[in-house]
């Protein structure tokens, strides 16, 4: 319900450091200075939402974005809800199935062992941590070999 052009736009939500994530918006654009929006998320349709601790606002104090602590996300698909009010009127917009981006921390534990005998380098690593892949094989990886 409500009046158009006051629902959210361009919502993201990105994972980083495995157990951060951020959501942001865009008040919607008919949406005025006291309008408030309240938002809501659970990792699988087994749990209850959890709302915001955390606000990210504007300059006029209107919530556009949330800052979430220690998240896990089973299968990069969460459910989110976002609730908007206005002198006494819900709005409401729900967000399903949506699909989490996961920015990964670099490969961890890299070494890199040189010898003039084979006049080359062995270079190991282990993958970066991650919220959500179990599967290590799932990992590409690009190396960047500077001579000096």
């Amino acid at each position: 319900s409500g009046m158009n052009g006051t629902a959210i736009e361009n919502f993201v939500c990105v994972i980083f450091n495995v157990s951060f994530m951020n959501c942001t918006w865009h008040v919607g654009r008919t949406a005025s200075g006291e309008t408030q929006y309240y938002l809501y998320w659970r990792n699988s349709r087994k749990e209850d939402f959890t709302g915001c601790q955390n606000y990210i606002k504007d300059i006029y104090g209107r919530h556009t974005g949330c800052r979430f602590q220690n998240v896990t996300i089973e299968n990069k698909v969460a459910d989110f809800l976002i609730n908007g009010s206005r002198k006494k009127v819900l709005l409401i917009c729900c967000i399903s199935n949506y699909i989490v981006a996961e920015i990964l921390t670099p490969p961890l534990n890299i070494t890199v062992n040189c010898t003039e005998a084979s006049h080359g380098c062995e270079i190991q690593w282990q993958p970066p941590r991650t919220s959500h892949v179990k599967r290590h094989g799932c990992f590409k990886y690009e190396i960047v070999i500077e001579n000096k």
